[in-house]
């Protein structure tokens, strides 16, 4: 958020801060959100690289497409090793891996 605005909102009472702030998180949940946030990102570029579809990328690795869609929507019901096997499945080496999760996110991604 750019300072003025930043200012104009705490200036009419407003305060400002972070999703983990607002939800009270500790570092390792912040964390945490943000692996999941940067793998599911990750999946989708890949799957769409590859031009799979989320049904074609389900039948690969065993799931559903709704499935698919959670992870790339970085749902918590998801497990992160699911994410991860997804990853694996689109062609993703350990270095990619590694460059997805080093991967800043875009602001106001979280």
């Amino acid at each position: 958020m750019r300072n003025v605005k930043r200012k104009k909102l705490e200036g009419a009472g407003w305060q400002v801060g972070s999703a983990s702030q607002l939800l009270g998180l500790s570092k390792q949940e912040a964390e945490l959100v943000e692996l999941r946030l940067a793998l599911a990102r990750g999946l989708r570029l890949r799957r769409e690289a590859r031009r799979l579809t989320q049904a074609r990328l389900a039948k690969l690795i065993g799931s559903s497409q709704s499935r698919v869609a959670k992870m790339e929507a970085a749902d918590s019901t998801v497990a992160l090793d699911l994410l991860f096997r997804s990853l694996v499945a689109t062609g993703a080496t350990r270095r990619e891996l590694a460059r997805i999760i080093q991967r800043p996110l875009s602001p106001g991604a979280a």
